[in-house]
């Protein structure tokens, strides 16, 4: 959606907003006069508890986890206050003319007591959770947009991994099929991989001096990464094209589980061993009668 439209669809929520504040004002107004509140007082009792619902509506936009469902609940919390008070209003029109009893919302005690709680108990919570709020989004730090690669992405794995050596699976695999066998190749990468890098004397991540400026240091980062993802790819590949030889070929899902990767980049991996060895066979030319 383009700016105009934005700024159209905002300036109609506000115009809603404003209507609906208007209606539900004037029993909200009523029900405050009733339990004891002067006139100014009642006037502005409808901004205490709809300006509270405002400041929640905000709240849910900007905010997000956590915080954004406590915003979510006070929004609800204060909408079924209104709406409850609206009702009394609606099923008891004396209380337009204020010729009821000072504190009579109800016929019953019982329900008179629980509603002449609820009206006097709205303003109290709009400044806890007006305050709370506030102090929310105040504090809120936007979560940074992670950069992502479209094709090496991993799902539930950590951004970088050290070099994964190639399983032996001429004499470490079980014999079986390879749904069997897929445990153990795991646990052989993952053990081999740990080995490696605890007798490793030199860290994968290259160490950040002073002499390095933001680009240089962004540039030598991302031609490690490249570099491993091209060491990966081609474990993978060797991986593969030992399995194959072995007359046990893994699948698509089996390697990229054995990698940390998805299936997709897997199966490309498949593809490239497949396409080699089609170029690596020797074809035949037919030669015609001299």
């Amino acid at each position: 959606m383009n700016r105009k439209g934005k700024l159209l669809l905002v300036a109609a929520l506000v115009a809603v907003v404003a209507m609906a504040f208007r209606v539900s004002w004037n029993a909200l107004r009523d029900i405050a006069g009733a339990i004891g509140a002067d006139p100014t007082a009642a006037t502005l009792y409808p901004f205490v508890v709809d300006g509270l619902m405002a400041l929640a509506l905000v709240a849910t936009l900007v905010l997000a986890d956590d915080d954004r469902k406590f915003a979510l609940r006070v929004l609800g919390t204060y909408t079924l206050a209104s709406l409850v008070l609206n009702y009394v209003h609606g099923l008891v029109p004396e209380l337009h003319g204020q010729t009821v009893a000072w504190g009579q919302l109800a016929d019953w005690d019982a329900a008179n007591y629980a509603l002449v709680l609820l009206a006097t108990s709205l303003p109290v919570g709009s400044i806890y959770f007006g305050s709370d709020l506030v102090a929310k989004v105040l504090h809120h730090q936007p979560a940074p947009a992670h950069q992502q690669q479209p094709d090496e992405q991993r799902a539930e794995t950590p951004a970088h991994l050290p070099h994964t050596p190639t399983p032996d699976l001429h004499h470490d695999a079980p014999t079986g099929s390879v749904e069997e066998s897929l445990p153990l190749l795991l646990e052989q990468v993952t053990g081999r991989a740990d080995a490696e890098q605890s007798t490793d004397p030199h860290p994968p991540h290259v160490a950040r001096t002073a002499e390095l400026s933001v680009e240089e240091e962004a540039a030598r980062q991302a031609q490690f990464e490249e570099a491993e993802l091209e060491r990966m790819r081609q474990d993978a590949r060797r991986t593969y094209a030992e399995s194959a030889q072995a007359a046990r070929p893994l699948s698509a899902r089996a390697l990229g589980e054995a990698y940390g990767m998805s299936e997709s980049w897997a199966r490309k991996q498949i593809l490239a061993v497949r396409d080699a060895d089609d170029a690596d066979r020797p074809r035949l030319v037919a030669v015609g009668d001299a």
